[in-house]
């Protein structure tokens, strides 16, 4: 690869993430502040990423894969999503407004995929190349999260209370357009040719059910479920949360998470290598626990560190646990069954799981409003904290080793 087309792939890693990180770690706050949502109301909204991920899958197994080349397709999907992002920073009630997130997300979603595919196919070795490429996306979430605090200020009390979220909106809208032409220059990728007939059952990788007969691999599918509905508690509410707690910059503070997350995976082979898969997944499970016991008993003032050690801990909880299971379940299902099982592994996950958790987010944020209408907070993020720990125990208990894994940790 040379260097031109590193640059270029790099610019879409960024501007990809960059995006999302724009205005999604914010969207609670705005939501709550902005266009009054309940909480039902709130999980709606963020549940529209759920039906993105659940519908993606179509869309680049029907269309992208077998019709257009990946990176016209990302260009298309981008420039209109800034025009849905547009849509989104004009909306003044919340009905419209999901509306546009929802019509959004099912673009946004699918352009997951093809960053990666553009990517892949100009890397003669992908398990070297694509981690130095993949960097400047977490890079870019980074840069959103900072600029909103500490460069637009749209996170203070101040700007908050004059509006001034929906500003992100407009943000990421010029940064979708940007990547929308600039996908246009990328290197070509065109479509696979195949005569095969389509398959519903692949394209969401029903073939990997097969797995399941696996009672460890079952454990852990199931596991993966669960564990999201915690994980949705967080990417809902901790923005309002921190914000409520009179925390300066939330945004900005937040994107100490990804700077967590970006260290943590480069402990991952270590910790396989000296552990396994069930103890580093055991830790990625108890830091989701950890985390909201501090988020519960923290505050803004004295005890603000508790709260900022709450999100350092994101790279262990994401990391330790979602990474470590993707390494796992390609591990388990061999060169036959390896896209069909990450598909189904995905569709759970973001799909059934954090649609699920959404759901019970919302419903505990709505049914701890005090009469004040405040937010009972110490029990919004306990109940996350104990649903951790019981999947905790059940995997522990379940989920049978059998050896140290030495083949899933050649794979990292």
């Amino acid at each position: 690869m040379n260097s031109t087309i590193r640059i270029k792939l790099s610019i879409m890693m960024f501007l990809e993430f960059f995006i999302w990180g724009a205005w999604f770690v914010t969207l609670g706050t705005f939501l709550g502040n902005n266009l009054k949502a309940s909480g039902s109301e709130t999980a709606a909204v963020f549940s529209t990423q759920s039906w993105g991920a659940i519908i993606a899958p179509f869309i680049i197994g029907l269309i992208a894969d077998r019709y257009f080349n990946a990176e016209k397709i990302l260009g298309i999907l981008h420039l209109i999503g800034a025009f849905l992002m547009y849509q989104m920073y004009q909306s003044e009630e919340v009905g419209m407004f999901y509306t546009y997130v929802l019509s959004y997300m099912v673009l946004y979603m699918p352009t997951l995929a093809l960053v990666n595919s553009v990517s892949f196919n100009q890397m003669k070795d992908p398990e070297k190349e694509f981690a130095n490429i993949r960097v400047w996306g977490t890079i870019g979430w980074i840069i959103a999260g900072l600029s909103i605090s500490y460069f637009f200020h749209w996170d203070s009390a101040e700007g908050i209370s004059s509006g001034l979220l929906k500003n992100t909106f407009l943000l990421a809208g010029i940064a979708a357009f940007v990547l929308g032409l600039f996908s246009f220059s990328l290197p070509k990728t065109p479509p696979k040719v195949s005569d095969e007939k389509i398959k519903i059952g692949d394209i969401i990788g029903l073939d990997a059910l097969k797995l399941l007969k696996d009672k460890n691999f079952a454990i852990f599918f199931v596991s993966s479920i669960l564990i999201c509905i915690p994980l949705a508690f967080y990417y809902q509410n901790a923005n309002l949360f921190l914000t409520e707690a009179g925390v300066e910059n939330p945004t900005g503070k937040m994107a100490i998470g990804q700077i967590s997350e970006a260290l943590f995976l480069l402990l991952i082979p270590v910790f396989f290598t000296r552990f396994g898969f069930k103890k580093t997944i055991l830790i990625g499970m108890l830091a989701w626990a950890i985390r909201y016991v501090l988020f519960a008993y923290g505050n803004g003032t004295d005890l603000s560190f508790m709260l900022i050690l709450g999100i350092a801990l994101h790279g262990i909880c994401y990391d330790f646990f979602f990474v470590s299971g993707q390494i796992y379940t390609n591990s388990k299902a061999g060169e036959k069954y390896k896209s069909a099982a990450q598909g189904l592994i995905t569709l759970a996950t973001y799909g059934v799981g954090m649609l699920i958790g959404f759901a019970v987010a919302g419903w505990i944020t709505d049914n701890y409003k005090m009469a004040d209408g405040a937010v009972n907070w110490q029990m919004v993020w306990i109940i996350p904290a104990g649903i951790a720990i019981v999947v905790f125990v059940l995997f522990a208990l379940l989920f049978h080793e059998k050896n140290k894994v030495e083949e899933i940790s050649s794979t990292v």
